[in-house]
């Protein structure tokens, strides 16, 4: 039997509410989906993330490695995904001394099914919208977590560095990217110095929407010379007073 209620619930969400069910039991059609979904996920944190899809970007990109050795090692030692293997310290020693305002790096993380489908698009906007900074080349992190990026911008001694990262896979969201700004980034870093952007996929936070924000807040980071709980995002009060503003401007204008 279908639910009534899942017809309006579909068009705000992909949670599973309103679920269809026969007896007391949920309907076939949603356990198969339920476990397509379950399948999905675990195909994305497991699978490796195919760099050469990046080939033709149009910014030189630039391999790293984490010190963890391979997908298993990776998911058990997570430790090992926050530091850099030899070679890649030794080939990001090369662009030091271009002081670079913004570096940038994309790491597969935990769902590099992410970073294939949606990282390539959404970093051509990234870039544009930064264009006005120093950027690094796009740096492709494999089996990194989020705070290899912090070594990142500690070896090139860059102002700020935007780690974008594969997150970890819900059962309706497998593809989503998260992207994390740090200020003055160096090792040893903690998590409270930075600003994140979650959910960052076509269902879900849209590009357009996401690099929006991270403009705002690379450049509040800037101006303010810090990230993370001292850098109040304040994006949509703005908007928003903006509004109320031209409001009052318009209804002042009608009175006279």
């Amino acid at each position: 039997m279908e639910n009534k209620f899942r017809t309006n619930a579909e068009n705000f969400t992909q949670a599973r509410v309103g679920l269809g069910y026969s007896g007391g039991s949920i309907s076939t059609k949603d356990v198969l989906k339920f476990r397509y979904d379950h399948a999905s996920a675990r195909d994305a944190v497991w699978k490796d993330c195919n760099w050469d899809l990046f080939a033709n970007f149009f910014i030189p990109t630039i391999r790293l490695h984490s010190l963890a050795k391979d997908r298993s090692e990776y998911l058990l030692r997570p430790d090992l995904g926050r530091r850099l293997d030899n070679l890649s310290i030794q080939n990001l020693q090369a662009f030091k001394k271009e002081k670079f305002q913004v570096s940038i790096s994309l790491a597969d993380g935990l769902s590099p099914w992410a970073v294939e489908r949606n990282g390539f698009e959404f970093l051509e906007l990234v870039y544009h919208k930064l264009k006005l900074y120093k950027l690094s080349p796009l740096f492709l992190v494999s089996q990194g977590r989020v705070a290899l990026g912090d070594e990142i911008s500690d070896i090139l001694d860059s102002t700020l560095h935007i780690q974008i990262i594969g997150e970890r896979p819900g059962l309706t969201s497998a593809d989503s990217l998260g992207i994390y700004i740090t200020y003055s980034a160096k090792i040893g870093t903690t998590d409270e110095r930075r600003n994140c952007i979650s959910n960052v996929r076509p269902d879900g936070y849209s590009f357009k929407d996401a690099v929006e924000k991270l403009e705002y807040l690379v450049n509040s980071a800037f101006i303010n010379k810090v990230t993370g709980v001292m850098l109040k995002d304040r994006m949509g009060a703005e908007i928003e007073e903006k509004e109320i503003s031209n409001l009052l401007s318009n209804n002042f204008d009608d009175e006279k």
